[in-house]
C-alpha cells in the first residue's frame, strides 16, 4: 500500500472504508485568528461542536485570539485556545488570559504546551509550569504535547529520555486531577512508527488518549516547508523521497493511506490509545474540511 496518494481532486462524494469514517468522527482541527477570518463561515466546513484549537503565535495580540474563540463559540464549536508557556511573561498574565477566554468566549479547554520560541520569554519554560500554576483550575479539558517521532528541543541526542519523563509526569498529573486529559500530537506520516509509539506509551505506564496529528491536504512543496519547520522527524524522509520526482511536485497529498492503516489498526484493536484525529490544515481549512465531507464527515450546514 503506497503512502501518500498523489493525484487529481475526488469527486464530493463520500469514499473509503467504513473504518476511516468511524475513524474520523469527533475530528479536530487547527486555526489561527489571520486564517480564520479568511472563513466566511465554519457551519458550512465542520460538523456540529468540532472542538478547534487556536494556534498563539508570538506576537498575536490575546484580543485577536480571545475574539477568534469567542466567534467559533458563537457559531456552536468548541474552542482549545493553546497556551505556550515561553511567551507568556509571568502568572498575572496567564491569569488575565485565562479569565478574558473564559468571561468573553466561555472557553473551558486549553492545549497546555512549551511552545517557541525555545528561549523563554518569562517566567515558564514548560507546559508542567503552566499545569501547576493553578491557573487552569475549572477547565474540563486539558490537552498536552505527545511526540511520536521524538523532539530534538527535548532530547538533543536523539533519545526520548526527557520526552517520556515529562509524559510520565503528565499522567500522574491526569491522575490526581478532575480535568480530562489527552496528548495532541505532531503531525507526523507513516503509521507503523505511531502505532509503535503509542503501544509504547501504554507500556511505560501512560494511558492519557493520544489525539494523533495529521497534516491536511497540501501540496508536496507546503508539506515539506511545515514539516521541516515544525521538526517533523524520520517520516519527513518519506516526504523528501517523494519529491525527487518532479512529476508529483505538482500534485497534491492527501492523508487517505496513512489514516486508513491507523482506522483499520483500531477497528482490530478497539483499545489502541489513539482516541481522535487532530488536523493540520496545511493546504487551507476549506481544503482540509471538504477531504473530511469525502470520508462521511458532514458539516453542520449544507453549504
Amino acid at each position: 500500500m503506497a503512502l501518500f496518494p498523489f493525484g487529481r481532486k475526488a469527486a464530493a462524494t463520500a469514499t473509503g472504508s467504513e473504518a476511516l469514517t468511524a475513524f474520523l468522527a469527533g475530528y479536530s482541527i487547527e486555526v489561527m485568528p489571520r486564517t480564520a477570518e479568511k472563513v466566511a463561515g465554519f457551519r458550512t466546513l465542520l460538523p456540529a461542536g468540532t472542538r478547534v484549537y487556536i494556534a498563539h503565535i508570538e506576537g498575536t495580540p490575546i484580543e485577536e485570539m480571545v475574539a477568534t474563540a469567542a466567534r467559533l463559540r458563537n457559531e456552536g464549536y468548541e474552542p482549545m485556545p493553546h497556551f505556550p508557556a515561553r511567551i507568556i511573561a509571568d502568572k498575572a498574565m496567564l491569569t488575565d488570559w485565562v479569565a478574558r477566554y473564559k468571561g468573553e468566549a466561555g472557553v473551558k479547554q486549553g492545549l497546555i504546551l512549551a511552545g517557541n520560541p525555545q528561549k523563554q520569554l518569562g517566567a515558564f519554560d514548560s507546559s508542567m509550569q503552566l499545569l501547576e500554576s493553578g491557573a487552569f483550575d475549572g477547565f474540563e479539558r486539558l490537552h498536552v504535547a505527545g511526540h511520536p517521532e521524538g523532539n530534538k528541543d527535548i532530547d538533543p541526542d536523539g533519545s526520548d529520555r526527557m520526552v517520556m519523563e515529562a509524559a510520565r509526569w503528565k499522567q500522574a498529573f491526569s491522575e490526581r486531577t478532575d480535568a480530562r486529559m489527552a496528548m495532541a500530537t505532531q503531525f507526523c506520516f507513516e503509521a507503523g512508527p505511531v502505532i509503535d509509539w503509542v503501544n509504547g506509551l501504554k507500556e511505560a505506564g501512560v494511558d492519557l488518549p493520544v489525539h494523533i496529528g495529521v497534516a491536511g491536504p497540501a501540496k508536496l512543496q507546503t508539506l515539506i516547508k511545515f514539516a521541516i519547520a515544525c521538526g517533523v522527524g524520520p517520516s519527513l524522509k518519506v516526504l523528501q523521497k517523494r519529491a525527487m520526482d518532479v512529476s508529483k511536485l505538482l500534485l497534491p497529498y492527501e492523508p487517505d493511506d496513512f489514516l486508513l492503516a491507523l482506522a483499520e489498526h483500531k477497528a482490530a484493536n478497539p483499545d489502541f490509545g489513539i482516541e481522535s484525529v487532530h488536523f493540520f490544515p496545511l493546504g487551507g481549512i476549506k481544503t482540509n474540511a471538504e477531504w473530511t465531507h469525502r470520508h462521511g464527515q458532514q458539516p453542520a450546514q449544507a453549504a
